[in-house]
């Protein structure tokens, strides 16, 4: 029995450990520092516009061909700035003589003539590596701006507490290394896992074949019962994890691509839901904790720890809050309907999760979107199933041990 506690304390450790880095890998990988991430898409818009422009030689033929429609534009907009002027200044004497003015030196014909010129100086400038590198400065800057007065800050509080813990420094050699170390500590839980269903085949079919337990039996019988109890209770049991794996679009001919972006993540056991609810602060969620707590948690417990308290104090098996606990709250105990309800709101979580990722991945053909959803049952759920049939099998095989 010292084996099986040091089991069960080690599956805990295990599972705790492997819980905390899931959940900081998950902080750092939320999509909101990624794919919806305003301070991510500024560099790399900024990025992809200053290869653009490092990118820009004009030569030949594509010199001339820049060069033409530089010298249609600046045509088209002294055209226009020329009737402009003229329409202007049409209805006042003060205008009119400024027409005349205008026509006798002949401005914009002037300006005209050297439109040519103006092209191929603004082609040089365009070509120059110091005006490359002036303008790539001014539209990042712009860019900076543009989103400091559209976007709200991004808080990154958590995500560098994250960073902080672990030694790799940046968030991609984070997210690596956290990953190795969750398939480590998966790897364990695995077999420990495994480990808890070897012995609760082997105890079920211990009860089974036992016709009458001797009381240190009985006790050891029960302690492995509340080993599973305490075990289900304390370790998740659900995992709901949304997410897309490979987010990829084309821009200005470059390819941006975001994996791994977490839509939605949680993790609860049971006792960690009976406590949000509780915290809630609304009646009616304090009231379907309480009852949960009272009918899944409490009920078994005390049932547990009465019937070991009977078979080592004889003069119990007359109380009668002892035999209720041990033969009535049996019947209002709600292990194996929790059992039932937590395995359908998987299936229910699992499959709207699915449909509504499938939608995301049909919203447009220009993007390739690629959703995953990893929701699972955890080894919570394990452990409070095997409580759930083997306290059921124990207290339909115990009745002579315990009986007054």
């Amino acid at each position: 029995m010292l084996s099986l506690g040091t089991l069960a304390v080690l599956i805990y450790q295990t599972n705790h450990k492997k819980r905390l880095i899931k959940e900081d890998l998950i902080e750092i990988s939320d999509i909101k520092y990624g794919l919806f991430n305003v301070d991510e898409w500024r560099d790399i818009v900024s990025e992809i516009i200053a290869k653009k422009i490092d990118e820009l030689e004009v030569q030949g033929k594509d010199k001339v061909k820049l060069e033409k429609k530089i010298t249609d534009f600046l045509k088209n907009v002294i055209h226009d700035f020329e009737k402009d002027y003229y329409d202007k200044n049409r209805d006042s004497f003060s205008g009119i003589i400024k027409n005349i003015g205008a026509s006798a030196f002949d401005i914009f014909g002037s300006m005209k003539i050297r439109i040519p010129e103006f092209s191929k100086q603004i082609v040089e400038f365009l070509d120059d590596p110091e005006n490359k590198k002036n303008l790539k400065a001014y539209i990042t800057a712009k860019i900076n701006e543009y989103a400091e007065n559209t976007f709200s800050e991004v808080d990154y509080s958590a995500h560098n507490a994250v960073l902080k813990k672990y030694p790799w420094g940046d968030r991609p050699a984070t997210i690596e290394g956290l990953r190795t170390l969750l398939n480590d500590f998966q790897e364990q839980s695995n077999l420990y896992k495994y480990i808890l269903a070897v012995i609760a085949v082997l105890t079920a079919v211990f009860i089974f074949f036992s016709q009458v337990f001797s009381k240190m039996e009985f006790i050891l019988l029960t302690l492995v019962c509340l080993l599973f109890l305490v075990l289900g209770l304390t370790l998740p049991m659900i995992e709901i994890d949304a997410r897309i794996s490979d987010f990829k679009i084309s821009l200005l001919g470059e390819q941006i691509n975001f994996q791994q972006q977490v839509i939605y993540y949680k993790s609860k056991s049971i006792i960690e839901v009976i406590q949000l609810m509780i915290q809630q602060g609304g009646f009616d969620l304090l009231m379907v904790g309480l009852l949960v707590f009272i009918f899944s948690v409490l009920f078994p417990l005390s049932k547990l720890i009465t019937s070991v308290c009977m078979v080592l104090i004889p003069r119990m098996k007359s109380n009668k809050i002892a035999l209720f606990l041990v033969y009535k709250t049996g019947k209002w105990s709600m292990a194996d309907v929790m059992v039932v309800a937590i395995f359908m709101a998987y299936i229910g979580f699992s499959g709207i999760l699915t449909e509504q990722l499938s939608q995301i991945e049909g919203l447009s053909s220009k993007v390739e979107v690629l959703t995953t959803n990893q929701s699972s049952i955890q080894i919570g759920f394990f452990a409070f199933t095997a409580f759930a049939l083997l306290s059921l099998l124990l207290n339909k095989r115990s009745q002579k041990t315990i009986a007054p």
